[in-house]
């Protein structure tokens, strides 16, 4: 596995740091009518406390795939996933998804009726304190004035950002993020981008973000796992520090690097092909 670690950069793997979450050697297969499908072989890496940790892959190479498993939603059919030094074997609280889709709100409750559900029924909060962390963590999303208003009068970025804001007020120990900004158009997609990395910057929650997109994998991630295509396995483990560094040693920003490894894989699969 190749590692990139230039000078400087912020997200150097901690030294003398337990990981918070660690996957070893984790292998995916999922059933087909036709086929066994194998999504990811022999994945490892770890993920530290405050991590803007990105999986960037092409479409297929098991991103999504590797999040369920880690939120506990798939059995690994090799290799292991440990969240605080417990092995995962199930869904928990302490792990909370954003995905990309509008309608993941419920549309007969308003938005902080939203939060304050998913609360209640994850922490067992109830009432004034229940409304009170809701409200909380709506502000921090810049939804105040919306917290009585009902999703279908909201655009997607709002959208989004309560799904962000229900998350957060649950307090998991990782925030799993599937493409959630995929769906916006792109000012909207930058504008989002902005405002997670300014909330990251007010609280330092842990983040597991998946995209196939290597701007926003550059600009969110401290840590990146490349991943290669189907079935997907670590190509590298690159770390960030939001400005699309220059690597002293190849001269090469760093999204250009991906690119070309990207690139490197996509002519691989070409040549299977011609020649097979």
């Amino acid at each position: 596995m190749l590692q990139t670690t230039p000078a400087n950069i912020q997200g150097a793997t901690p030294v003398g740091v337990p990981p918070l979450l660690q996957v070893s050697g984790v292998t995916l297969q999922y059933k087909t009518k036709q086929h066994l499908v194998t999504a990811t072989y022999k994945v490892s890496f770890d993920v530290y406390q405050s991590d803007r940790f990105v999986l960037l892959g092409p479409s297929g190479c098991g991103k999504s795939t590797l999040l369920k498993a880690i939120g506990g939603y798939m059995t690994p059919t090799e290799g292991s996933i440990w969240l605080k030094g417990a092995p995962v074997t199930k869904p928990g609280p302490d792990r909370v998804f954003v995905f990309q889709e509008f309608d993941q709100l419920l549309p007969w409750k308003t938005v902080k009726q939203n939060v304050v559900f998913a609360l209640t029924s994850s922490r067992k909060l109830r009432g004034k304190a229940a409304d009170e962390k809701a409200l909380q963590y709506i502000d921090k999303v810049g939804l105040t004035k919306f917290a009585n208003s009902y999703p279908h009068t909201l655009s997607g970025g709002m959208k989004q950002r309560v799904a962000i804001a229900r998350a957060m007020a649950m307090e998991p120990d990782v925030l799993l993020m599937d493409e959630p900004f995929a769906a916006l158009d792109a000012l909207t997609r930058r504008k989002m981008q902005e405002e997670l990395l300014q909330l990251w910057s007010d609280t330092r929650f842990t983040v597991l973000f998946v995209t196939h997109s290597i701007p926003e994998a550059t600009l969110i991630g401290n840590r990146i796992l490349l991943l290669s295509p189907h079935p997907g396995q670590v190509k590298a483990e690159l770390n960030s520090d939001g400005s699309d560094p220059v690597s002293p040693s190849t001269g090469k920003k760093l999204s250009d690097s991906i690119h070309d490894m990207l690139f490197a894989d996509r002519v691989e699969e070409q040549e299977v092909v011609h020649h097979g």
